[in-house]
């Protein structure tokens, strides 16, 4: 898929007030600076597009852009962000969870992971209970350009074998680097599948 046209629509707290014209949705979600702006600025083909920050927390709304037309790519506030304080934590995970479980027009929700890290307690909850939820998502993990190839193939390893303690099935995996524009095609080769399918 081609990335003609990336629009901003509008930004949400509330998952009622998302646009109603029955587009698919894909939505990006990540711990606090896992590199999503990043991503999204990549897959869209413009630079500005999702605002990116070195400092963690920026996104704390539901952020819709609509692409070719088509379908939504729906940005995400990161979870588990610790300085914002045990209310402020609270306040975005009822918006994250009541966007995932009530929105019928989430199509695919894609996880972003940080490939330097080996499996966080706090991503695996979060998988288990998109699990436990029936979510359809995919995983992302990012930043492969930051480690060497050995590293990224050990934690790669480490989070494949603790997902199959309790996974049958993997989800759809894919690998990327904003810097290096890697990955983004097939990001987009699959969402073009599942629009097809629709």
């Amino acid at each position: 898929m081609i990335v003609k046209d990336a629009q901003f629509v509008i930004s949400n707290t509330d998952y009622r007030k998302c646009p109603e014209d029955g587009k698919p949705e894909y939505a990006f979600i990540g711990r606090s600076n896992v590199g999503k702006s990043s991503l999204i600025n990549m897959l869209t083909n413009r630079k500005g597009l999702a605002m990116t920050s070195s400092k963690p927390g920026k996104t704390q709304l539901i952020n819709h852009f609509v692409i070719n037309n088509e379908w939504y790519l729906v940005d995400l506030p990161g979870y588990g962000y610790a300085q914002r304080g045990k209310e402020g934590r609270e306040q975005i995970r009822k918006i994250i969870d009541s966007y995932i479980l009530k929105r019928t027009q989430l199509t695919c929700l894609f996880l972003l992971l940080d490939c330097r890290h080996e499996p966080q307690k706090i991503d695996m909850e979060f998988l288990n209970w998109l699990g436990e939820e029936s979510i359809p998502f995919a995983i992302v993990f990012t930043k492969t350009d930051k480690i060497s190839k050995g590293r990224l193939a050990d934690n790669i390893a480490a989070y494949t074998s603790k997902l199959q303690e309790t996974w049958e099935e993997l989800p759809a995996i894919f690998y990327t680097s904003s810097e290096h524009r890697l990955g983004g095609d097939e990001i987009l080769n699959y969402i073009e599948k599942i629009n097809k399918t629709l």
